[in-house]
């Protein structure tokens, strides 16, 4: 807190000067100013907080001086200090806004204690300004955001509205708002990174564009003043935006609502905008997003397919991060790239991929009897929503998870070798798989894996394999409407009419019996 000290005699300023230490006291001294000309020559530039000043000085008098001095800066705390004690100067000097009045031969304390008393009401008076203001501040930003989320102005009057939300111009008779929902990015991924992005964007933003903005969680929320937009510059919206990128260095993506008559109305464009801003990890990076633009997209495949499905089993069990990485890379890219694509059906499909490797991993973990090994994927939530996170990492982290329990469980000596064997031919029934092929699996001798495979299992592998195709294909017969033919294939057996009698005779009925009698 800033003090200066005016007397035109310099013995009364070099000694209030040096006799009281003010730097201990919390104040900056300023140069003491000989005359009250010279004190209001300097005050706008050096902005004292509190002035000590004597009444009675060669030309201009402290009273007159004081005066001025409230008059620019209301705030400021003006201490007179004179030889006179008289009631007529200290009514004057109250009138003119003085705060105290102190005779010239008053003790150091008394004078320490006008300004620590000056200082004090300065700190009230800033602290009671800084909470109307914060409350002010807040008042304001849940009008906005009830006027963009509700169409209604909660009870206030536009007039009053329009005095906290200026740009809008919410009184005149031909509204034109719309609502605008903005993110940005490319200044770090730490939290601080990417709020500090969006303040810098936020205030440019209300510099440039006739509106009102908001910070609101991870986004920037604008209600633009079309109408005023529209009578100060003739350049698009996306432009304008393309400017701010540029200018500040960030990425940005805007999602547009459409643009609307009235405040109650304004509720519309807001629901719109939310809309066309799910589509952020859809749509490349510094882009503008009109809701008319998505509107009308009907929705890309929801269901992964059996060519997927099979390639990443193989990727799950290869154990390659890299491999992984490139895949789902590769797959969601190419979900990105249909021009129907919308944030559900987008979300579907990761789910379905998701599904389908956690479903795979139960069979392979129930199969070894390492049921402890699923906690870590229980932990995780399957519908987190893919159009608030990036979809790569959305898909990639769950399967990565996938992979690690599947490597955990199937290496090492948690898994006994028979186990391990099981779980592979229930994997492979669609192949001509061999007991030797097995067993170089497991890292045994074909002889020795054949007579212990039979001591564990109580079959021979033959008598395994057969049991574990049929019962395959039963489920299959149960939950599909695959022809004969094919169930066959999936189960490893090319020749329909052996399949079928081999079926017989372990089940008693043909295949389509088995199908119509369910």
């Amino acid at each position: 807190m800033k003090i200066m000290i005016v007397d035109d005699e310099v013995i009364i300023r070099n000694g209030l000067s040096t006799v009281i230490n003010w730097e201990e006291l919390g104040f900056t001294l300023l140069p003491p100013a000989a005359s009250a000309e010279e004190a209001l020559f300097r005050f706008r530039d050096e902005q004292p907080n509190i002035v000590l000043s004597d009444i009675k000085m060669a030309g201009m008098d402290g009273i007159a001086m004081a005066s001025e001095m409230k008059r620019q800066s209301p705030d400021t705390e003006i201490i007179i200090l004179t030889g006179f004690d008289t009631f007529t100067f200290a009514q004057q000097a109250i009138r003119e806004g003085v705060s105290d009045y102190l005779l010239k031969s008053s003790r150091p304390e008394e004078i320490i204690m006008a300004a620590m008393k000056a200082k004090q009401r300065l700190q009230e008076r800033w602290e009671s300004n800084e909470e109307m203001s914060r409350g002010r501040s807040a008042f304001r930003d849940r009008l906005l955001e009830r006027l963009a989320a509700e169409g209604t102005l909660s009870g206030q009057s536009e007039e009053s509205a329009d005095e906290l939300l200026p740009r809008l111009r919410l009184t005149e008779n031909r509204l034109s708002l719309q609502v605008l929902l903005l993110t940005a990015g490319g200044w770090g991924d730490r939290l601080e990174d990417l709020a500090l992005a969006r303040f810098a964007v936020a205030n440019i933003v209300q510099e440039i564009l006739p509106c009102e903005t908001l910070l609101h969680k991870d986004k920037i929320l604008v209600v633009l003043n079309q109408a005023a937009e529209a009578e100060g510059t003739t350049s698009s919206l996306e432009t304008e935006f393309g400017r701010i990128s540029r200018k500040l260095k960030c990425k940005l993506f805007v999602a547009a609502g459409s643009t609307v008559d009235s405040i109650e109305k304004l509720k519309r464009s807001c629901e719109e905008a939310e809309y066309a801003f799910a589509y952020r990890w859809i749509a490349k990076e510094d882009t503008f997003i009109p809701f008319e633009s998505v509107k009308g997209r009907q929705g890309g495949r929801k269901v992964c397919s059996e060519e997927e499905e099979t390639k990443l089993v193989s990727i799950a069990k290869s154990g390659s991060v890299i491999e992984l990485r490139q895949w789902v890379d590769e797959t969601v890219s190419g979900q990105l790239s249909d021009p129907e694509v919308t944030p559900d059906s987008l979300r579907a499909y990761l789910q379905s991929i998701i599904l389908f490797g956690r479903r795979w991993l139960e069979r392979v973990v129930s199969t070894v009897g390492e049921p402890s090994s699923l906690a870590e994927l229980q932990r995780q939530d399957v519908h987190e929503r893919a159009d608030n996170l990036n979809p790569y990492e959305t898909l990639f982290a769950p399967l990565k998870t996938i992979m690690d329990v599947y490597r955990e469980t199937m290496s090492g000596e948690r898994v006994s070798y028979i186990k391990r064997a099981i779980a592979y031919i229930k994997d492979h029934l669609d192949r001509n798989l061999t007991l030797q092929q097995v067993a170089k699996h497991v890292h045994l001798n074909p002889n020795h894996f054949s007579e212990v495979f039979k001591r564990e299992t109580g079959l021979t592998y033959i008598e395994f394999v057969t049991k574990e195709r049929i019962a395959r294909a039963m489920e299959l017969l149960d939950s599909t409407p695959m022809k004969v033919a094919e169930i066959a294939g999936r189960v490893g057996y090319e020749d329909v009419k052996y399949f079928g009698q081999l079926f017989k005779k372990t089940t008693g009925r043909t295949p389509s019996e088995y199908r119509d009698k369910r």
